[in-house]
């Protein structure tokens, strides 16, 4: 049997099941088992067929019914890596270099496509998320029915063709615990990090692209009291807290006319109106960074993300980006608010192999020396050389009358080398 055989029966059956789904007026999306279940009697028949010489044989009956139903119901020749738990990212440089990415390490896949098939791809993904991409809008955040992240760029912003990354969701932690049994914290940082929401600290967490920021937030949110009502205020939705009083908010593209655009700022705003115990926003660029201090030094507990190298890096990004808010927004406010706002900052970071570890964690003193916000070390990660754990520093956090309003004593939890993450 030849290739050219095999792909004329693939494509012959294809064809003939997109006819028969437009006669009986499925949708492919909403109803994948009715897709399915139409499919496999296709097949079935077309098998009988090919048995009699009628049309070309397949090599393989039961892929071809999977490679049907994901180019109808799914994303055709990149659903493989969607259905793939070990698969974390999947990018499209062009339809000749898809990647892959598997425990932080990326690899080149086998898949080639081309030009006409990523454009549709791109417009069935966009489909369900209401957001659209053209020359006056050629970038594009959006979520996917299962909660990955789509982000869309296109020529002639890149050079040739489109841009596509697809973060998919995958749920490794919802607890400081699951992150211990990963190997991103010891059990005494996980019991520390767990007191300190308990207590309402602010708290920031830091780290490179693909660190685990978004994992670190939901694991945060994990211990979150149960009787608290959570806003959380993101450019697309990507967190999945288990929290029972929660209201998620996602930003809005402005529409063809210019108008509609809801920002990240606008949903910061709103979040004060809507009677939060808890902010929580997926992560400051901007000048959104200034309404989220205003709301924490309302006295509204929070968390957020931010791109950083280190956790004195965040502060000093947190100490700069509030500018962008207006010319009135001055240094001389800014620093000491984040030196009363901001009390620990967590950072992250990705190993060679892929690894995703928390580096330090520092507490934020609340003085300010010659402009600068001190902090002290809670946690610091030794090097690779010396053992590569993370153990405990010298310093200690402020605020010890909060950790002793739920029951903690923050210096005898600190100073205790065998501290459990509280159930």
């Amino acid at each position: 049997m030849t290739v050219a055989s095999q792909d004329a029966g693939a494509t012959l059956l294809e064809r003939e099941v997109r006819e028969l789904v437009r006669r009986r007026g499925i949708d492919p999306v909403r109803e994948r088992p009715e897709l399915a279940s139409l499919v496999a009697e296709a097949v079935g028949d077309y098998v009988e067929r090919s048995a009699r010489g009628l049309v070309p044989p397949l090599h393989d009956a039961d892929a071809t019914a999977r490679v049907i139903v994901d180019a109808l119901a799914g994303l055709g020749p990149l659903q493989q890596y969607l259905d793939d738990p070990s698969v974390e990212e999947i990018w499209v440089n062009s339809p000749a270099q898809v990647f892959v990415a598997r425990g932080g390490v990326s690899e080149l896949t086998t898949t080639l496509l081309t030009t006409q098939q990523v454009r549709d791809l791109v417009e069935r993904m966009l489909k369900a998320s209401g957001r659209r991409l053209d020359l006056s809008s050629p970038f594009v955040d959006a979520a996917l029915p299962d909660g990955s992240r789509l982000h869309v760029v296109i020529p002639d912003v890149t050079r040739e063709h489109m841009a596509v990354n697809i973060r998919k969701h995958v749920v490794r932690a919802t607890r400081l615990e699951h992150l211990v049994r990963l190997g991103s914290l010891t059990p005494h940082a996980a019991a520390f990090l767990d007191a300190a929401v308990r207590a309402g600290l602010n708290i920031l967490v830091a780290g490179a692209t693909q660190s685990g920021k978004t994992t670190m937030l939901n694991a945060l949110s994990g211990s979150i009291p149960s009787g608290q009502r959570v806003i959380t205020c993101e450019e697309v939705f990507e967190l999945r807290l288990d929290v029972r009083d929660l209201v998620a908010m996602q930003c809005r593209q402005p529409s063809l006319e210019g108008t509609g655009e809801i920002p990240l700022r606008r949903l910061v705003k709103e979040a004060l109106r809507m009677r939060p115990d808890r902010i929580v926003i997926g992560e400051v660029r901007e000048a959104e960074s200034f309404d989220m201090l205003v709301a924490l030094n309302a006295g509204i507990p929070g968390t957020c993300t931010l791109h950083a190298n280190s956790a004195r890096e965040a502060i000093n990004k947190m100490c700069t980006l509030p500018l962008l808010a207006g010319e009135n927004v001055t240094h001389h406010f800014v620093v000491p608010t984040v030196a009363s706002a901001i009390d620990v900052v967590v950072h992250l970071g990705v190993t060679p192999d892929g690894e995703r570890q928390v580096r330090e964690i520092v507490a934020v003193t609340g003085r300010v020396e010659e402009g600068r916000v001190e902090t002290a070390g809670l946690f610091h990660r030794l090097p690779a050389s010396q053992g590569g754990q993370l153990v405990r520093g010298d310093g200690f956090p402020t605020g010890e009358e909060r950790f002793a309003r739920v029951g903690v004593d923050v210096r005898a939890l600190l100073a205790s080398s065998t501290a459990e993450v509280a159930g």
